[in-house]
């Protein structure tokens, strides 16, 4: 409780001059800062902040997409405000694993198939797996979860000629090393890796749960077998600032 009364002291304390909305901006990050807000904790709604603080919602709109800008909460559309947790950063080497990746945080990983099913090769799948354009692709899109929080979406590319009987073993078990290893690939490494940004679509941002005035981090990856040849033409993309790329030698 020392850190709550803390935390209402300074708010009295704040100039009077000062903005409503940044009084209540104020309160909001001492309760942070103090801890009685933990990271992941699920802030009041608009509508029991804007009556607390005698205020209209859109005052408390305003102090909450400040503390979004300065990387202390998320707001996740439909579901409300939250206090950010601390970034994963995910560690790019020559063995790169989802759940691996996840675990090292010491958080459970989890996964969500989006899509399964064969599609042509378009120019740049086409580029990036080695085959023909309007060859046979195996897709398997699936949305990355790290304790039931969306981290990641990634759209795993394989030639369907090359790894014959490899949609049929990601029907059984969605698992791609083990579906891989049901086809002869017991392992594979990373050859390459590209990273840009650019800014969601409404559909990216709806099921990584982030506003669209925040930026994707993009990750382009080829793997390939212990012969070199490829294996995956993969694509990434992951939430700012929820996920921090690190690459390691």
């Amino acid at each position: 409780m020392h850190g709550q009364d803390a935390a209402q002291n300074e708010f009295r304390m704040t100039d009077g001059d000062l903005a409503r909305w940044r009084q209540i901006m104020g309160r909001l990050e001492a309760q942070i800062d103090a801890g009685i807000l933990p990271p992941g904790a699920r802030l009041p709604t608009e509508a029991q902040m804007a009556a607390e603080f005698a205020v209209n919602r859109h005052t408390v709109r305003r102090a909450l997409e400040e503390l979004q800008r300065a990387g202390l909460i998320r707001i996740e559309q439909g579901r409300g405000s939250f206090v950010a947790e601390d970034v994963l950063d995910y560690r790019i080497s020559s063995r790169t694993r989802f759940s691996e990746w996840i675990r090292r945080h010491n958080k459970e990983p989890s996964g969500e198939v989006l899509r399964l099913e064969e599609i042509a090769a378009d120019t740049t799948i086409a580029l990036g797996l080695q085959v023909p354009q309007g060859a046979p692709v195996v897709l398997v899109e699936r949305l990355g979860f790290a304790d039931a929080r969306p981290v990641s979406i990634g759209s795993h590319h394989f030639s369907a000629t090359a790894l014959p009987g490899l949609l049929a073993a990601l029907r059984r078990n969605p698992a791609i090393s083990d579906a891989l290893a049901t086809v002869g690939v017991l392992d594979y490494r990373r050859a390459v890796t590209r990273v840009s940004a650019r800014m969601p679509t409404a559909a990216e941002a709806a099921l990584l749960r982030m506003p669209r005035g925040r930026p994707l981090l993009v990750g382009e990856s080829i793997n390939v077998d212990g012969a070199g040849r490829v294996v995956e033409y993969g694509i990434a993309r992951y939430p700012t600032p929820r996920v921090q790329i690190v690459f390691e030698p």
